[in-house]
């Protein structure tokens, strides 16, 4: 992804720190703006809700807590996001069976090439 001067917004909902700061890390030098992380569900849910962002990135589990609530918040936003999760997609509700999967440990080079995907349905929609 290219640096610009107006970065694109990425929110990232990662419970694990280690993780979500190498997402953040990743994602900066990828030239994005990181909305986040956050790691807590009624943070992610308020961000969701509030944060005006091109994409999104978002674990299937925050402590314990099935994060779809959120996902059907940036869906009806039409938020391009994706699930970045250990859970096989099989596992994920019906509604969701079209959404990107990327599965941990997720490479950065295809994590950045989704993101840019993603961005990219984001520009078109606006």
């Amino acid at each position: 992804m290219s640096r610009s001067t107006n970065p694109r917004r990425v929110l990232v909902i990662e419970d694990e720190l280690m993780v979500a700061m190498g997402l953040e890390m990743l994602l900066t030098d990828s030239g994005c703006a990181v909305v986040g992380p956050h790691g807590r569900f009624d943070r992610a849910m308020e961000a969701a809700r509030n944060e005006a962002v091109d994409a999104a990135l978002i674990d299937v589990n925050l402590r314990g807590s099935k994060i779809y609530p959120i996902a059907d918040v940036l869906a009806e936003r039409g938020i391009p996001f994706a699930f970045l999760t250990g859970y096989e997609k099989e596992t994920l509700p019906e509604r969701f069976a079209h959404e990107l999967l990327l599965s941990k440990p997720c490479g950065p080079q295809d994590l950045v090439a989704a993101v840019a995907r993603m961005c990219e349905r984001s520009l078109v929609r606006t």
